[in-house]
């Protein structure tokens, strides 16, 4: 479950806006806990494009 889909028990906003401290202490905690946190948008696109080539390439030689 993602952190922006959460609602916040102390002032009944989503988590992801970090309206209170309780709200952003858990933000906080959501973000250090996640490895796919600190990687952006680029570098999973082009994780993924290198592991479709690299299957393609498998693909290919064992044809």
């Amino acid at each position: 479950m993602t952190y922006d889909r959460l609602v916040c028990a102390n002032c009944a906003s989503p988590v992801s806006e970090g309206r209170c401290r309780v709200c952003r202490a858990s933000r906080e905690r959501f973000q250090q806990n996640n490895f796919w946190s600190g990687m952006n948008q680029a570098t999973l696109i082009g994780l993924l494009a290198i592991l479709i080539m690299a299957l393609a390439l498998l693909a290919h030689q064992s044809a």
